[in-house]
């Protein structure tokens, strides 16, 4: 099936962009209806992250999503196999100075939420930097090779699995080799604390925070953006935030998802909701997902 899947998304790609589009909401439309898991874990979280939102609407917002995220599927279809040019076309760069400058003064961690063009954003500033990323390393062996052949096509980022431990990081990040650094995946509770999401308390990873104080990174934040069927997605850079890490690490961290929380609210279809980023709860809590 993967196979499969992937041989239609290669033949998809020698399509104009508007095809593609129209392709994608279709799959998008599909999942939905195949998917009924996902479908679950959607509408509790837009429940949860959207309890002032009627019935109606979040079910209109949970059908927006999955035809986004449909149409970001087919998009990657470029971005695995078009050439650079035409990867540039999908998606433009607002701010790469800030980006830049960042560099040039020492130490940098790029900030990327996931929003369902995140696979975009990865592959299309690899064509512009060298990095380093994390890496969840895919239960499908060949799902697996295949991302990562495609995710280091056109630099040789530095995949590192979660597994590897941080010393290689930093040592990395003090050489100047910037950290895209994905926040907001609940891993369980290891390695995290929880804060505020939408208002729910959320296993968070607090890595940010230490790896900036350890290494005295920047943090700049990137996101990426969809619009209409030949629109460019946009990926931002925004101005690194000051005086951060400060000595409190509830309150950087707690920082970082607000951030989030406000970059999801201006696109809230594109926002990441089929994962379940309340799966964690705190000692006592009860479950939220059946």
């Amino acid at each position: 099936m993967t196979r499969f899947g992937l041989t239609i998304l290669w033949m998809l790609h020698f399509l104009p962009r508007r095809f593609i589009s129209v392709f994608g909401r279709l799959m998008g439309l599909l999942f939905f209806a195949l998917a009924s898991d996902r479908r679950r874990v959607v509408a509790k979280n837009l429940e949860l992250c959207f309890p002032k939102l009627s019935p109606r609407d979040r079910a209109r917002l949970r059908l927006k999503h999955f035809m986004s995220l449909g149409r970001a599927i087919a998009d990657c279809s470029i971005v695995w196999w078009s050439k650079a040019s035409s990867i540039k076309k999908l998606a433009k760069i607002e701010g790469k100075e800030i980006l830049d400058k960042a560099l040039s003064e020492g130490p940098v961690i790029v900030l990327a939420p996931h929003f369902v063009g995140l696979e975009i954003l990865g592959i299309r500033l690899s064509i512009e930097e060298h990095a380093q990323t994390m890496y969840s390393t895919q239960k499908d062996p060949i799902l697996d090779k295949f991302l990562r052949s495609r995710r280091t096509r056109f630099r040789e980022t530095k995949l590192i699995s979660r597994q590897d431990g941080i010393k290689g990081v930093i040592r990395a990040l003090k050489a100047r080799l910037p950290l895209f650094f994905l926040p907001d995946m609940d891993f369980g509770p290891k390695d995290a604390i929880f804060v505020p999401f939408f208002g729910v308390s959320a296993a968070t990873i607090d890595a940010v925070p230490r790896l900036a104080a350890l290494t005295k990174a920047k943090v700049v934040p990137v996101t990426i953006r969809q619009f209409g069927p030949n629109e460019p997605y946009k990926i931002k850079f925004f101005p690194s935030w000051e005086n951060y890490p400060s000595a409190n690490l509830l309150a950087d961290t707690k920082t970082m998802n607000k951030f989030i929380e406000e970059q999801a609210l201006s696109m809230p279809e594109q926002y990441y909701w089929v994962h379940k980023r309340f799966k964690t709860r705190p000692p006592g809590d009860a479950k939220l997902y059946d």
